[in-house]
């Protein structure tokens, strides 16, 4: 019966934190959910775990069955994704109508599907081909959506990569780069059009790896600072991500559109990296996820949009360890696959399986105890 005891009260702690998280994610955070990795838990037990956490928003870079199937009648509303390589076919009406009848619609009667994104920074190629195609798929997947009278349901945009801002400071001074604009400038006449919010993949993260020397680390992790004045507005930012969104805003604002919300599709900081890249610990990523929790709790909007709350998907859920690149691109998930968080940043959440008992004997003494706290957790989060 001791270890009864304990597993009690590890769970009654575990009500205790998610109820604390059930605070701090009120208020529109998402996670994105990549699963470039060979040894992640299974869908229905992370379902168990986001639910534990009280997420409500996921982002895949698919339409992975599994996943969606998981999430059945649950309250997560899904962002699903439609990589780059789908992009030529889906400039085809009839290939477009079958990837949404494949993917979409056997799923979004029982699965919460808001949103697809069709291609993911696909300005950070040089594939030209693949920019052209970018915008017809997105009016083809749109159209389909039409048709089959789902489009009050689903939005369609693309995600973009910061580096399509060809000057970001000042903030009120943003522009696109000269090379993208028709394009960019096309697309944006689009979300205009439908009413659907321009996607940004923002990591101040990159920009104090590159220059340390001149970019404070506090001002990039949302820590106390001077921070800095922009001279046109007079707007004074205190740190990197906001004024990033902001230079967004006005590269829109430059092309005729004040109408089209900047949402932020991913951003996050890595917990380890390569020796060049610098900044890249277990303490600053908690500092930027528990100070932008923060900020997200707060409801608080950038200084040129301060009554427009952020709209926020972190990267990511989990260390994906099949990612190519530096070391950082395997480390930036707030969770370990076996759902331990990497670091503190104020989530906890259960992960079904990770707990081993040593005996049969010891379930059976347990297993009410276990039960009853475990919906009492779940009543706490519903």
């Amino acid at each position: 019966m001791a270890a009864c005891s304990v597993i009690f009260r590890l769970l009654f702690l575990l009500v205790i934190l998610s109820a604390s998280a059930v605070r701090v994610l009120s208020a529109g955070l998402g996670i994105n959910y990549g699963q470039i990795a060979n040894n992640l838990p299974s869908p229905s037990r992370v379902s168990v775990m986001l639910q534990s956490l009280n997420v409500s928003r996921l982002k895949l870079y698919d339409a992975d069955p599994n996943v969606l199937l998981a999430f059945s009648n649950s309250n997560v509303e899904f962002v699903i994704g439609l990589g780059n390589e789908y992009l030529q076919d889906m400039t085809d009406p009839i290939k477009a109508q079958n990837w949404v009848q494949q993917h979409l619609q056997p799923h979004i009667t029982q699965t919460k599907i808001t949103c697809i994104t069709v291609g993911n920074e696909v300005f950070m190629s040089n594939d030209t081909q693949l920019w052209s195609n970018l915008l017809p798929a997105m009016k083809m997947v749109y159209n389909t959506l039409v048709n089959l009278g789902l489009d009050k349901q689903v939005i369609v945009t693309s995600a973009h990569s910061f580096n399509i801002i060809g000057n970001s400071y000042p903030p009120s001074s943003g522009t696109f780069r000269q090379d993208l604009a028709e394009y960019i400038q096309a697309i944006l006449n689009f979300h205009s059009q439908i009413n659907s919010p321009f996607l940004i993949n923002a990591y101040p993260f990159f920009a104090y790896k590159d220059n340390p020397d001149h970019i404070s680390l506090e001002y990039v992790l949302f820590q106390p600072n001077p921070g800095m004045i922009d001279p046109n507005t007079n707007l004074h930012y205190d740190n990197m991500l906001f004024a990033q969104v902001d230079a967004v805003y006005s590269a829109i604002k430059a092309m005729g559109h004040t109408d089209i919300e900047v949402m932020i599709s991913e951003t996050g900081w890595p917990s380890k990296g390569d020796p060049d890249e610098i900044g890249s610990t277990p303490e600053n990523a908690a500092l930027y996820h528990s100070n932008l929790l923060n900020r997200i709790q707060a409801k608080q909007g950038t200084p040129a949009k301060p009554s427009v709350p952020m709209n926020i998907y972190v990267f990511a859920l989990f260390n994906e360890n099949l990612k190519p690149g530096p070391t950082s691109e395997r480390n930036y998930g707030l969770f370990y696959p076996d759902g331990t968080p990497v670091y503190s940043s104020g989530l906890q959440g259960y992960l079904p399986g990770i707990v081993y008992y040593s005996s049969a004997s010891t379930i059976n003494a347990c297993s009410i105890f276990s039960l009853v706290i475990l919906v009492m957790s779940y009543s706490i989060i519903a």
